[in-house]
């Protein structure tokens, strides 16, 4: 006779393949979405879902079980694939849109702030056409990708000298899209002012609070000047030209000083003296790398609760030849102490290595994104730009 704790891994056993069994319907689901878009005029057939519940309670009743409660489960599956359908077919309309849209460019910032330059560096052989758009926030700038009004989005995700942007990396936890390319950029900090000064004279610095976190050594050498968080690098410098107060100074590119009329008063004010910025590329236009391009892709998951877990999610990428090149954790959101974990690793999707490592965490995983796999830019094999050292300033 089975004990309590045999028969508790049995039903868990039975739990993991009701949950199996039901991804593997909705992703049925989600394919008679894309055939109903292709020129079906309905979503929802309700004759199909009335068949489908009648007969889960004729089974359920051949089974001994209680057919009204298997209606009730079978009604709220229906909910979920409506649900799936809809989802889909948003999706596929604001794919089309992004492709229709694919020359705009959505940033935060304004007009020269780093954002917007690695966008344009992003997009450098096809600079002709292509539209940036300057938005207030992140989430802003993810939104107008997410719409399919702007093709794509570039945000910052980490820095050499201020670490992880955590506010992407939330950002793309949750979107549908997924990071299709990523760039860097050496960025340069500038101290501008309305025109030549004392550093020693200014009693405010208004920068993006990244830029202040990595000028911090700087600032604190001008002990009269108050570090003042701004929503951007370009539009801190744009404040300074605007209040006319010499006073006051940014933190900003120096293409921004030149956009606005600033005087730089000192450049390279970075804690370090190598201070590079990564960015993505986010869009919905689907993009999987060919396996001869060197490529990355990107995860967030979650490991059992249980001794080692987070080794063997390594161990299978190591066993199949991947390199790690980055993990981070981050605080599982409403559960105190349990985390996620993102991480990069070379190698694409279209290769057999990468896919088959991403299969098997998907099954050992609770829970398992692919946030994209993309051309690399930050890998020895993919890097078009020489990292550190004097000689490249």
């Amino acid at each position: 006779m089975d004990t309590l704790k045999e028969l508790r891994e049995r039903l868990d056993v039975a739990d993991r393949e009701i949950v199996e069994r039901l991804k593997a319907r909705l992703d049925l689901v989600a394919e008679v979405a894309q055939l109903k878009a292709e020129g079906l005029p309905f979503l929802r057939d309700h004759e199909r879902e009335a068949e489908v519940v009648e007969r889960a309670e004729t089974r359920a009743r051949e089974l001994g079980l209680d057919a009204t409660r298997v209606r009730e489960v079978f009604r709220e599956l229906l909910a979920m694939s409506v649900r799936v359908q809809e989802e889909t077919l948003l999706r596929r309309h604001s794919a089309a849109r992004s492709e229709r849209n694919a020359h705009r460019v959505a940033y935060q910032g304004g007009p020269d702030s780093y954002s917007h330059l690695a966008a344009r560096k992003l997009f450098a052989h096809r600079a002709a056409e292509m539209e940036f758009v300057g938005l207030s926030t992140f989430a802003a700038a993810l939104r107008e990708a997410e719409s399919g009004e702007a093709g794509y989005a570039c945000l910052p995700i980490e820095n050499t000298t201020a670490g992880s942007i955590n506010e992407t990396y939330d950002l793309l936890r949750h979107t549908e899209l997924s990071i299709v390319g990523e760039e860097v950029w050496d960025v340069r900090h500038c101290l501008l002012a309305l025109g030549p000064c004392a550093p020693s004279s200014l009693r405010r610095v208004l920068s993006h609070p990244q830029a202040l976190a990595q000028c911090g050594r700087f600032l604190a050498s001008l002990p009269a000047a108050e570090p003042v968080v701004f929503v951007d690098t370009a539009e801190a410098a744009r404040r300074v030209r605007e209040d006319g107060d010499p006073g006051q100074a940014a933190i900003a590119s120096e293409e921004a000083g030149q956009r606005f009329g600033l005087a730089v008063i000192a450049r390279d004010i970075a804690d370090q003296p190598e201070n590079w910025t990564r960015f993505v590329l986010i869009s919905a236009i689907e993009s999987v790398p060919d396996p001869r391009v060197p490529a990355k892709t990107s995860l967030v998951l979650t490991t059992p609760h249980r001794h080692g877990a987070l080794a063997h999610c390594l161990d299978v990428l190591a066993d199949r030849g991947l390199n790690l090149t980055k993990l981070e954790s981050r605080p599982v959101p409403r559960r105190p102490w349990e985390y996620m974990f993102y991480l990069d690793f070379e190698g694409s999707l279209a290769g057999e290595a990468a896919a088959a490592a991403v299969a098997a965490l998907r099954g050992y995983c609770p829970y398992l994104k692919v946030l994209g796999c993309y051309p690399a830019r930050t890998t020895e094999q993919g890097r078009v730009d020489e990292f550190g050292g004097d000689e490249t300033r």
